[in-house]
């Protein structure tokens, strides 16, 4: 079977719920790609920063082949000995004192609502069924029901109501509709430091410091969804250590599987996780023995190779070389990071289209909300592969201006 039979069975048997680039990878190693035919590819969007530490990465792969031939599955009823080892190093790393295990980010996201609405009746007295949380415009937690009831994006709610009512939303990075929008029954502000679906918006700065101070004014909970921003990938183990801001309720995923297994977390103090009774939340895979080791892995991967300061050294490198790319589609180009995006004019035709050049050029990316290209590489990159997809770039950019 060559790439074409297997995008006619995709298209046969498969939903059509996601556009894929027409490439079809059949395996993968560090940063790169090779496909049904074997053509090598560089991977600039890591699995959307789930691969922070690259394909692969034989440390993790190990640790996965290990646990799975030892214990795989044991549900929350009874114990295991990878999961409190999890707990701890989680604690020890992020400076919180409690986490519940998950394994998607968006069920994290949930759990983290349910959790901020569970304080806001029990410590904060707000009346039941009454709490209302604050989110932000063009953001993106996921795609659970309760999730996009405050999505701002009409794509991702058409057809899909009744949504779940008890959210606000404020643009984002605007302090002063923040302050304006909490009331007595405001229990939490949810946010993306930084809004990678959106087109890595970067807030003001000051904006989390800012926040954070309110919310505590307010006794209003500040969470902070570092999914996509955590774990390294903008150059700080978290996006919210740029401010130097400590959320009270914090989601983390993407990387934190090692690209090799589903793995996402909700900390916070014991005060607030400690809410939580058994029987009230849980989840039949979270914090399972493979899980944890393979997260307790992916941890020590990242702290032993330095990839966070690769992560703002690369960045900050790449960022210089992307803004002396000359052409009149490039209205902006903006990052933290290994997190980088470029924002096309309208004019220039979407994308996509950039998306598909560069595929064919070896460099796999792709569009986000319509006119930016998200690049991120995984977090292992050298200069020289960096200056590589800078010339395919710059080549893709001269042959389509």
């Amino acid at each position: 079977m060559d790439s074409q039979d297997y995008i006619i069975l995709e298209g046969i048997y498969g939903a059509h719920n996601y556009l894929p680039l027409d490439v079809v990878i059949t395996k993968a190693r560090g940063i790169w790609m090779w496909d049904i035919e074997g053509k090598k590819y560089l991977d600039f969007l890591s699995a959307y920063s789930a691969v922070n530490q690259g394909h692969c990465h034989p440390r993790i792969v190990k640790v996965l082949q290990n646990q799975a031939r030892k214990l795989t599955l044991t549900s929350r009823a009874f114990r295991n000995d990878q999961w409190p080892l999890l707990a701890k190093e989680l604690c020890e790393l992020t400076g919180f004192n409690m986490v519940l295990p998950m394994n998607s980010g968006a069920e994290a996201v949930e759990t983290a609502i349910k959790l901020a609405r569970k304080w806001a009746y029990q410590k904060k007295g707000i009346p039941q069924d009454e709490a209302e949380i604050i989110a932000c415009t063009n953001n993106f937690h996921g795609r659970t029901v309760t999730i996009i009831s405050f999505s701002t994006d009409p794509l991702y709610r058409q057809d899909f109501g009744p949504f779940t009512p008890g959210f606000k939303i404020i643009p984002f990075g605007d302090i002063a509709a923040l302050e304006a929008a909490i009331t007595p029954r405001t229990a939490a502000f949810l946010v993306e430091p930084i809004q990678a679906e959106a087109g890595i918006l970067i807030p003001p700065d000051g904006f989390l410091n800012k926040a954070k101070e309110i919310c505590q004014k307010n006794n209003v909970l500040f969470v902070a969804d570092e999914i996509q921003t955590g774990l390294g990938r903008v150059g700080k183990m978290f996006a919210c250590d740029y401010e130097g801001v400590k959320p009270d309720i914090m989601v983390i995923g993407k990387s934190l599987g090692g690209g090799c297994y589903a793995v996402s977390a909700v900390l916070s103090t014991g005060e607030i996780m400690g809410l939580f009774k058994p029987g009230e939340h849980g989840s039949t895979f979270g914090g399972n023995p493979l899980a944890c080791a393979v997260a307790r892995e992916s941890l020590r991967v990242i702290q032993d190779e330095k990839l966070v300061e690769n992560a703002f050294e690369k960045g900050s490198y790449f960022l210089e070389k992307l803004r002396t790319i000359k052409s009149k589609h490039i209205k902006e180009i903006r990052g933290r990071g290994l997190l980088i995006g470029l924002e096309l004019y309208p004019e220039a035709g979407g994308a996509r289209r950039f998306c598909e050049e560069l595929m064919k050029e070896g460099l796999l990316c792709k569009e986000t909300h319509e006119n930016v290209i998200r690049f991120a590489p995984p977090l292992i990159i050298n200069k020289k592969d960096l200056d590589w997809a800078y010339k395919k770039i710059k080549r893709v950019f001269k042959k389509l201006n």
